[in-house]
């Protein structure tokens, strides 16, 4: 029994839908459950629908929804055969359910965080009902499952956690017999409260969904299928060329995927991890490449980097207080802050008196500054990236950093950083040079490869 996520990108239209429809097909024999993200671009235009509302612009938001319903139905009843009127009759019952949810919302001119999950979770909620109309149509035996049902978590709506045993039960309970006679679909990224309220699992939920699927139905593999043939040696959006990683270890894929390979959101694989499920990563345009097989152990390779991962808009912050000198405590004090704002630091580099640290999120910086200025000096400096070799051989291979900086030599190093998986070496440079940075490094520790690990 395996699991097959697709995300939007492989679900986005009536061709896209058909494409996953003979994947699937290919393999019924390992009983399928598969879970779907939304179509496309739906979530963002969804939430764009629901804060249009809350702003009062009831018609600009009702616009986007009538956007919404129209691409759905075009795309949806195409795939679904004889029982196009059925799936009709679905699709335009969701849509009215959200047409008063917005008109409401624009009348109360407020948009919560439940509200929020209830409108987000609708491009899943269709999604995988279009998908299991269109596994029918094709002739697969199918039961189509709403993930609320199985899916129990907390209550922090728009970010919500699962609780896994429950959920697992759950899973056992409901969907593992109904995959031993039919393929099961279920949409991705959605919960419930044990009281019923919809919940998202927030960033790379449905990843995360297929992951909770897998480990509590015991699945041989996860199959996390997207728009590229796996992870690479470089991000392509910086330079072309790279090389597909075949294989790669849960902890060297946690962190590509931390400092930037977008492939992969690290938290979401974990039930997988601590299961010991490996994940495929596969491109459902071209299901024929084998893609990247990650395990809890890494295969042997002669090079000693695996992939070079980026970051950008990242932001430094220098924080310099010479009244902490021998002083234990200012550590706790910075951290404390970026705690009390909710604000994730990537990397940090420290002296006696001083602390640098990343971000790649500004939404709060004035506040953290004016809070960290109460007891140090503070200095911004935007513009910057983070580029980190990735690699298990890293801790073994004397001289990569020594390599590395050679190649750079013409590039002001603002920080550095050894990991402490010692599966990392990463620093900051200033992102107008970051294209030539990756592609130097590139060029460094990819000129031969080794054959068993690369493509």
């Amino acid at each position: 029994m395996i699991v097959m996520k697709f995300g939007g990108t492989s679900v986005e239209s009536q061709q896209a839908v058909a494409r996953v429809t003979g994947i699937v097909q290919k393999h019924r024999a390992r009983r399928p459950i598969v879970v779907v993200s939304a179509m496309g671009k739906t979530t963002n235009k969804l939430l764009q629908a629901a804060s249009e509302a809350a702003s009062g612009r009831r018609d600009q938001a009702l616009t986007l929804v009538d956007e919404l319903r129209g691409h759905h139905l075009t795309h949806g009843l195409a795939l679904a055969g004889s029982a196009s009127a059925e799936l009709d009759r679905y699709i335009r019952a969701h849509f009215e359910w959200l047409d008063e949810l917005v008109k409401g919302l624009s009348v109360v001119g407020e948009l919560s965080p439940r509200s929020m999950d209830a409108i987000a979770s609708v491009g899943e909620r269709l999604s995988s009902l279009i998908v299991s109309f269109a596994f029918r149509s094709a002739g697969m035996p199918v039961q189509h499952v709403d993930s609320r049902r199985v899916i129990l978590t907390d209550d922090r709506f728009t970010q919500a956690a699962p609780f896994l045993e429950e959920s697992f039960e759950l899973l056992r309970e409901i969907v593992l017999p109904a995959a031993n006679s039919s393929v099961v679909v279920m949409g991705g990224f959605i919960g419930s409260t044990r009281d019923g309220h919809t919940t998202t699992l927030g960033r790379g939920g449905s990843d995360y969904s297929a992951s909770i699927v897998g480990a509590g139905i015991g699945a041989e593999e996860i199959q996390i299928w997207t728009d590229v043939d796996g992870m690479l040696t470089a991000d392509p959006r910086i330079i072309p060329g790279g090389y597909r990683v075949k294989s790669i270890s849960f902890a060297e894929a946690a962190e590509m995927a931390y400092f930037g390979a977008k492939v992969l959101h690290p938290a979401t694989v974990m039930p997988a991890v601590e299961k010991n499920i490996p994940v495929l990563i596969l491109n459902s345009r071209r299901p024929d490449v084998d893609g990247t097989r990650i395990t809890s152990e890494a295969i042997p390779c002669r090079n000693p980097v695996k992939s070079i991962s980026c970051k950008s808009n990242i932001t430094i912050l220098n924080v310099r207080s010479t009244r902490m000198l021998m002083a234990h405590g200012f550590l706790r004090r910075i951290f404390e802050v970026f705690d009390r704002y909710a604000t994730s630091v990537d990397m940090v580099s420290t002296s006696e008196v001083s602390v640098s640290l990343t971000v790649d999120n500004p939404e709060n910086l004035p506040e953290i500054c004016d809070n960290l200025r109460q007891f140090a000096e503070v200095s911004v400096e935007n513009g910057q990236a983070i580029v980190c070799l990735v690699g298990e051989n890293i801790r073994h291979t004397p001289g990569i950093a020594g390599r590395a900086f050679q190649v750079l030599r013409d590039k002001n190093i603002r920080m550095i950083s050894q990991g402490a998986s010692l599966l990392n070496l990463g620093f900051v440079i200033a992102e107008r040079d970051l294209r030539d940075a990756v592609t130097a490094l590139h060029a460094e520790f990819f000129s031969e490869l080794d054959p068993a690990v690369f493509d």
